[in-house]
């Protein structure tokens, strides 16, 4: 068995680590940087943290912050038009996932035209250029995009999400400032803690995983279950440790993988424009559960990771059920929905559901063969 493992060039992880930027741009020969963002961003003066950075150093910029959560093709389309007009060379994608995969979809198709429509890049990527540098400067503690090779793009038309995989897309350097990170909503907070939670867990056991992999999945568990209820509530130290956690199984299962959890969030977001880790949160347990029998000893580990007394000595049935029960009460404790009803979805909408999840990139992935039945039956149990 052959692995590959594709990782950052350059992190720089802990607070004030944005002064690192200008020096990354700068020792590259670039004068011109291209910011990536949202407008919430501008709005709370997080995007004025690095153009004053940018402007100290001499370097000129320019911003594109019509990013929209769960963004659909036209806002790469449109954000690329921009950088080519701008003359960088070098993006800047500042955010959460949103912002992130905006900025790795123009850095492909810059230097990729032919993927123009975007939706040709589903999948694995027939990119045959690396995209345009990217500097991946994260304000979530949850999709760990500045450090994978994945990213996940909505059609508007046939409301659905679709997934690229492609190692051209990583960006070159990631900057994990917590500094960015404590101004986030707690709503936010929970969310992408929960997003960097299913990371850690589908990544852990997922049948690409490996050793390299476990010790980076679990690690993150073990750090996500010790502080993302304190994170949550706005603790400095605990905010910085999601972070961490978030970029450490980023690079796990951006290359091994994830699963049946992500492959059953993704339709939540496209038909009903669910926050991504929201919809992870309420499907995280439920899979486990339906998971449990595929999984080998593994959840032994996750159940210790949250605390279970005894985990690696009680009957593995037991210990089994004791990791579900601690994912699913942290998600109560968190007040992330339990429901997909609370997020609007209803009896006639679910075929559709069932029919995207079970196309999904993501769904292969899964430890235990899916069948379409199964996944009607879990959306079904979740009403």
């Amino acid at each position: 068995m052959t692995y590959r493992m594709i990782f950052n060039q350059t992190g720089y992880f802990g607070r004030g680590s944005i002064a690192n930027i200008p020096h990354e741009i700068n020792k590259r020969g670039i004068t011109k940087a291209f910011i990536v963002t949202d407008p919430a961003l501008v709005n709370n003066g997080t995007v004025t943290r690095i153009t004053d950075l940018l402007n100290e150093a001499n370097i000129a910029w320019d911003v594109f912050s019509d990013v929209v959560p769960n963004p659909p093709v036209e806002k790469v389309q449109a954000g690329l038009s921009a950088f080519r007009e701008s003359g960088a060379e070098i993006l800047i994608g500042l955010g959460g996932g949103s912002p992130q995969d905006t900025c790795k979809a123009i850095s492909v198709i810059a230097t990729n035209p032919e993927f123009g429509d975007v939706l040709s890049l589903e999948g694995l990527s027939p990119t045959s250029k690396p995209g345009v540098p990217i500097i991946g400067v994260p304000t979530t503690a949850g999709t760990a995009s500045e450090t994978t090779i994945n990213y996940v793009i909505t059609d508007t038309t046939n409301q659905r999400k679709f997934v690229c995989v492609d190692p051209h897309d990583i960006p070159v350097v990631a900057v994990v400032d917590p500094d960015l990170m404590d101004g986030m909503p707690r709503s936010l907070k929970v969310a992408t803690g929960l997003d960097a939670l299913t990371h850690a867990i589908e990544g852990y056991i997922t049948p690409g995983a490996w050793e390299l992999s476990d010790a980076l999945c679990l690690k993150s568990i073990q750090m996500i279950a010790a502080n993302l209820r304190a994170a949550a509530d706005g603790d400095r130290d605990a905010v910085e440790q999601m972070g961490l956690a978030a970029y450490i199984n980023g690079m796990a299962y951006s290359n091994v993988g994830l699963g049946l959890v992500h492959g059953m969030a993704h339709p939540l977001g496209g038909r009903y424009d669910a926050p991504h880790g929201l919809a992870n949160g309420i499907l995280l347990a439920k899979v486990m559960a339906f998971n449990a029998d595929y999984t080998g000893e593994k959840y032994r580990d996750i159940a210790a990771a949250f605390g279970v007394e005894g985990a690696h000595t009680m009957p593995l049935d037991e210990a089994r059920q004791a990791a579900v029960d601690a994912v699913a009460q942290l998600t109560v404790d968190l007040g992330n929905p339990t429901t997909i009803s609370e997020i609007g979805v209803t009896e006639d909408g679910i075929a559709g559901l069932t029919e995207d999840a079970f196309a999904d990139v993501c769904t292969p992935g899964n430890p235990r063969p899916v069948t379409r039945e199964d996944i009607e039956a879990i959306y079904r149990s979740l009403m």
